[in-house]
């Protein structure tokens, strides 16, 4: 064995089909971090393995060295959007973390009811959307204080970087088992059960919701002002600085009083400055909703 293939199997980080160095990693961890913010550890080196793995697979490349070079190049735009999808995790469910939503429900929808019935603007921004669960869990509980919504000037902005979980949350239809969570009163006003026993979120909660396609990490379009936003489960994947940077955007899209509810595990170190605890997982920012 040559010094360099010594080298080589010294440097292998996961043995498999493709051998998965130490300096493979690193450059799919710089990627990932260069373009969603995400940091990767090497602890989780077995588990990028196993699913970029299926990526060389699929475009019949034969190591990691050779998918790095291809996804970091002109040619690889694609392939970067398909590796990102692919390490990011979606986990989410109807009304996860309950407690947020009966504080959106009492703390924001009831004291602005009159006032939106009255014209007045209501817009909440789900931060990292996934498949739809949770803009739909705040369409329902909106439905239920303000059962005109979509009559009003209402409006949800979904939001996520993988477009495969966009499209599923336009679609708005899913498998039996992942509407268990729903209260069976909410289940039978703003969804249908279709033949393939399916279901499928009905037109007047979708169309609350707007999905889109989008990067945290880039300019974001929207102005606000959101009377609450919805980042849970987002910025545990990020370092310190970038979540700081976060929460330093989201401060100046909410209006006086509006609410930011993040995700259990998560904090906003920093709270006094721009936000004040309102809660388990949830900030207010400085003044009254009006």
């Amino acid at each position: 064995m040559t010094v360099a293939a010594r080298s080589r199997r010294h440097d292998v980080l996961v043995e498999g089909e493709f051998p998965f160095t130490h300096e493979d990693f690193r450059r799919i961890a710089a990627l990932l971090h260069a373009m969603a913010g995400i940091t990767l550890v090497e602890s989780k080196a077995t588990l990028v393995y196993s699913r970029v793995a299926k990526r060389l697979r699929a475009l019949r490349l034969t190591s990691f060295s050779d998918y790095c070079d291809f996804v970091a190049g002109d040619q690889g735009v694609e392939e970067r959007q398909a590796m990102l999808a692919a390490l990011t995790t979606n986990v989410t469910r109807f009304f996860r973390e309950p407690h947020h939503f009966e504080h959106l429900r009492t703390r924001v929808l009831e004291p602005l009811a009159d006032a939106v019935r009255a014209g007045r603007r209501l817009r909440i921004w789900s931060a990292g959307c996934s498949s739809g669960q949770e803009p739909y869990s705040i369409a329902m509980t909106i439905l239920d204080v303000l059962p005109d919504a979509a009559r009003l000037d209402v409006r949800i902005l979904a939001t996520d970087i993988d477009p495969n979980v966009v499209a599923t949350a336009r679609e708005a239809i899913y498998a039996e088992e992942l509407i268990d969570p729903i209260p069976a009163p909410q289940r039978g006003r703003w969804l249908e059960r279709r033949p393939d026993g399916e279901w499928a979120v009905n037109a007047t909660a979708r169309s609350l919701v707007t999905a889109r396609e989008l990067n945290l990490m880039e300019p974001w379009p929207m102005k606000g002002p959101f009377d609450a936003i919805f980042c849970r489960n987002v910025v545990i994947y990020f370092d310190e600085p970038t979540q700081e940077r976060m929460w330093n955007r989201f401060a100046p899209l909410l209006s006086p009083g509006g609410r930011l509810y993040v995700g259990h595990s998560e904090r906003v170190a920093f709270a006094g400055s721009r936000f004040v605890t309102d809660g388990l997982t949830t900030y207010r920012a400085p003044g009254v909703l009006a």
